[in-house]
């Protein structure tokens, strides 16, 4: 099946797509970018070439002279080498595969979107954005950015994974508001949407009876796409922009709809003073246009409230409840156990979920778009791409990050985009989890049932393992379906802000796809010949983790012999540095974050491998890992002890071993060693804090100790995960030292 991307005519020859001014994709469209790309590739496999014709005598030599443990340090440190070289081809390959594809995209035109756009039988959308225990600010823009979303039917859920029946005030106080927000944005959408609505079936009424008067209609356009370029305009104004992710929120999501209605308006008017008269069609559409820009039904819904439905602590099954509901009809009933959901014919039901052709899955800390659905689903739709399952455009950050390590984990983001839309090219698109566009009739064909505490589950998601979207995307591919990044950045989403949250979020994503590596080579291995470029990269997206940050622990500790020694191993990684480096400063960072790129992914190694672990463990006992949840809080969360251990041990495991490999006169190893170490501590001290990383040790001594009354019933909630819970008992003794010392300067 071939499928079709877009073959609609663009705007003008060479559209190109700002976000916030911070990422403009029309640099990597050079033809210089893709002569780069193959000096890189070349000139990596020609020094890999060399280094095997330099090191391959010799390891053989050692062979044959059965200098065993020679030949066993040998063949490891060329192994771990050839590791690194395959991650450098596999990045340079995928911007190889991002830049070709760029360079042919064609965004659909207007003409051709305003087809979908102003169609009553468009396919039903329906927004899903699971939240557990989100700031109400978070959830808003969240929800908002869905709800404007401009396409006709659509509607917008927000999934409340909290506990429907908390005992501690702030849970309850944090559970209404989240339950409240639904109500309150569809308060002050629906008294526009309704004269929107207004407005359009008095047009259409018109039509039916032959009575338009064009010049009429005209006025009448103009001055609605007036009054809701005041509306866009006064949310705008209203809205805070305290920090960045509310800037791209105003400038993105409302100064951009803003702009729009005010030059249709200034359009309209132009041609009306030259009396220029649009035909009933263009009129009409200008009418539904504005008829679905507010209509958008917004609701909540709670699957822990129902007995009979999933309750596994995970965002996978909170989608898949309320996936499986749709199109379906209820009737609420009080059992001694609790409510539960009895599907019902249609005329005796109490809850009925509406159908929906495609889902969004959105994270609640993310933000579309206005364009996203309309575009994605355009895709969707287009003749030969039936057996498109998910279409997505892998999240950015949010710019302007102020904080040093959110801004470098947020570059690590903007360029992994550019990876994941090179895995396209090769059809090995991975589903992000973030943000996606999914066909219902897919989720269907990978559905499977389960029982749950004596209650039958589907599963459209996998669970299995905590990367629920990766594992979905194999199930996917194995039954025939497709998956396609869109290349235009239409979603951002949130990085953490500090190295306690970021811990959680990285492990997380490190931990299962050692798990669903046996299910991936199942599928590999049916056709393989078909496969090759596609399995090379499907397999280094599950293994790297785990294959990189041992290999670089292996290589800082064991004993080298000083016959490893070759120029021609650092110069392999010389294109890939330069090429990442480049890419960092075109989507608008600078050249000095490359060192702290690097710097930040040593400072992950035992976070990396924390996550590996748990895969091992889970495949070994057959216990699921918990989902970890990344904290999204105001302040600071405190980093497990365990992994500040775990750092500075490195951190002097590589001191002691730059020395001893100085003292017996490997001084390559030992200054690489050194340099490695030196970059660790300047990672520490800028990602952690050395006060911060001294502070989060003290909590694993001083929480042993009796805690404040207070702290019992208003502080700990039992779904708190650990980094919080840290956090909270950290900030609450923090209050009371500073208490102590106070009072005791007032007895001085």
């Amino acid at each position: 099946m071939k499928n079709n991307f877009g073959n609609g005519a663009a705007h003008s020859a060479d559209v190109c797509v700002d976000a916030l001014a911070s990422i403009n994709e029309c640099h990597w469209k050079s033809r210089k970018e893709i002569t780069f790309t193959w000096i890189g590739i070349l000139f990596t496999l020609v020094a890999t070439i060399l280094i095997t014709f330099e090191q391959g005598p010799v390891l053989i030599d050692q062979f044959h002279q059965n200098q065993w443990q020679s030949f066993a340090n040998h063949f490891i440190f060329l192994f771990i080498a050839a590791l690194l070289i395959y991650g450098g081809l596999v990045y340079l390959f995928s911007r190889l595969g991002y830049i070709h594809r760029l360079r042919v995209h064609m965004p659909a035109s207007s003409e051709d979107l305003d087809i979908l756009l102003c169609n009553e039988q468009a396919p039903e959308l329906t927004v899903l954005v699971p939240s557990y225990k989100e700031d109400r600010s978070v959830i808003y823009q969240t929800l908002m950015s869905a709800a404007l979303q401009e396409y006709p039917c659509r509607r917008v859920v927000l999934l409340i994974d909290d506990i429907p029946n908390p005992t501690s005030i702030a849970d309850m106080t944090q559970l209404a508001s989240a339950r409240e927000l639904p109500q309150h944005i569809d308060s002050f959408l629906a008294p526009i949407a309704k004269h929107m609505a207004n407005a359009r079936n008095g047009f259409l009424q018109l039509v039916q009876h032959n009575a338009v008067d064009a010049f009429q209609a005209t006025k009448e356009l103009i001055e609605l796409w007036h009054h809701a370029a005041y509306w866009f305009c006064s949310r705008a104004t209203e809205h805070g922009t305290g920090d960045h992710a509310e800037r791209l929120f105003v400038e993105q999501v409302l100064r951009v709809r803003e702009a729009n209605c005010m030059n249709r308006a200034q359009q309209l008017a132009e041609w009306l003073e030259v009396r220029k008269v649009l035909s009933i069609q263009l009129l009409e559409n200008d009418f539904r246009k504005l008829g679905s820009m507010f209509d958008c039904q917004l609701t909540s819904f709670e699957r822990k409230r129902y007995v009979n439905l999933s309750h596994e602590p995970n965002k996978a099954m909170n989608l898949n409840s309320y996936i499986h509901l749709t199109g379906k009809h209820f009737n609420e009933q009080l059992t001694a156990d609790g409510w539960r959901l009895d599907e019902v014919e249609p005329e005796n039901a109490t809850f009925s979920v509406p159908l929906a052709r495609y889902f969004v899955t959105l994270d609640a800390d993310s933000i579309l778009l206005p364009e996203y659905a309309l575009r994605l689903i355009h895709i969707m739709q287009l003749p030969g791409n039936e057996r498109l399952a998910v279409a997505q455009t892998p999240y950015s950050a949010f710019p302007g990050a102020t904080s040093t390590l959110e801004r470098i984990a947020g570059a690590t983001t903007d360029l992994q985009y550019i990876i994941h839309q090179g895995f396209t090219r090769h059809n090995a698109t991975y589903w992000v989890g973030a943000n996606a566009l999914l066909r219902r009739e897919a989720l269907n064909a990978i559905a499977e049932d389960d029982l749950e505490r004596g209650y039958k589950i589907t599963r459209y998601i996998q669970d299995r393992t905590v990367i629920e979207d990766t594992e979905s995307s194999v199930d996917l591919a194995a039954r025939g379906w497709t998956l396609y990044n869109y290349p235009q950045r239409l979603a951002y989403s949130a990085t953490p802000a500090d190295f306690g949250s970021l811990l959680i979020q990285r492990r997380r994503w490190a931990n299962g796809g050692l798990i669903i590596l046996p299910k991936l080579l199942g599928y590999l291995i049916r056709q393989p010949h078909r496969k090759i470029a596609e399995g090379l990269l499907r397999l280094h997206y599950l293994v790297s983790i785990a294959a990189v940050n041992v290999g670089l622990l292996l290589m800082m500790s064991l004993p080298f012999s000083d016959s490893i020694t070759t120029v021609w191993l650092p110069l392999t990684a010389l294109p890939y540095y330069l090429l990442y480096g480049r890419d960092l400063m075109l989507c608008g960072y600078r050249a000095s974050d490359l060192l702290r790129v690097y710097a930040l992914n040593l400072l992950l190694i035992p976070v990396n491998l924390g996550g590996v672990l748990k895969s091992l463990q889970q495949a070994v006992t057959g216990q699921q890992i918990p989902f970890g949840r990344t904290p999204k809080i105001k302040g600071r969360t405190a980093t497990a002890p365990l992994y500040i251990i775990a750092i500075f041990a490195i951190l002097a495991q590589w001191l002691y071993s730059a020395h001893g490999k100085y003292d017996i006169g490997h001084y390559n190893q030992g200054v690489f060693a050194l340099l490695n170490a030196a970059i660790l501590f300047y990672a520490i001290f800028i990602f952690i804090g050395l006060r911060d990383s001294w502070g989060d040790l003290a909590i694993s001594f001083r929480k042993s100790d009796p805690l404040p009354e207070l702290i019992a019933d208003d502080l700990i909630s039992e779904t708190d995960n650990v980094a919080v819970l840290n956090m909270k008992i950290n900030q609450r003794l923090n209050e009371n030292d500073a208490l102590s010392e106070k009072q005791e300067r007032r007895i001085n």
